[in-house]
């Protein structure tokens, strides 16, 4: 079919700067955070290129990628699509914190 495109869900932690403009977890004021999903759109600007990366959603939100999931091109619509990938990449201890709630809540 002409217009289909690679579609991936994108499980992602969202962020926000420090004073020193270094990337952290995003918390709510009981000091926890929440796990959400994304797809690539047709109209996404850039690529994925590693857990960790940075992207922006269509409400420019910072979220970092925790786990990258191939979607089926149909089932596409149960996912909101994200805006544009950055080429910044999360430190590896966000990352880890952020896939050990991932994990905790596929246990739960």
């Amino acid at each position: 079919m002409k217009g289909k495109y690679e579609v991936n869900q994108y499980i992602g932690v969202p962020l926000e700067t420090d004073d020193s403009g270094h990337y952290k977890i995003k918390r709510d004021e009981k000091g926890s955070f929440k796990l959400h999903s994304w797809r690539t759109g047709k109209h996404t600007k850039g690529r994925f290129k590693s857990l960790g990366q940075v992207f922006i959603t269509e409400n420019n939100l910072m979220v970092g990628v925790v786990k990258a999931i191939p979607v089926a091109f149909k089932d596409r619509h149960q996912f909101t699509p994200l805006q544009r990938f950055t080429s910044q990449v999360v430190p590896d201890e966000v990352l880890k914190e952020a896939q050990r709630q991932l994990e905790q809540t596929k246990t739960a």
